[in-house]
């Protein structure tokens, strides 16, 4: 049973890893000539990071509530 969490988490550090890599100066639609994401974006991808430390924190939650 442990390893459903584990995976969760593991897939949750990884979807935010791509998003916080397509955010970066070569990816995302923002400014070509700087690199910079418009404040709308940057926003956008905040939510996503937030959405996903929380699913994070839940799985880790679930899995000692599991062990324990």
């Amino acid at each position: 049973m442990s390893r459903r969490p584990a995976a969760a988490l593991a897939a949750v550090l990884l979807a935010g890893a791509a998003l916080l890599t397509a955010c970066g100066p070569a990816g995302g639609d923002g400014d070509a000539k700087s690199g910079r994401a418009d404040s709308s974006q940057v926003d956008d991808m905040q939510q996503k990071l937030d959405a996903a430390e929380s699913a994070a924190a839940q799985a880790d939650a679930d899995a000692t509530a599991d062990n324990g």
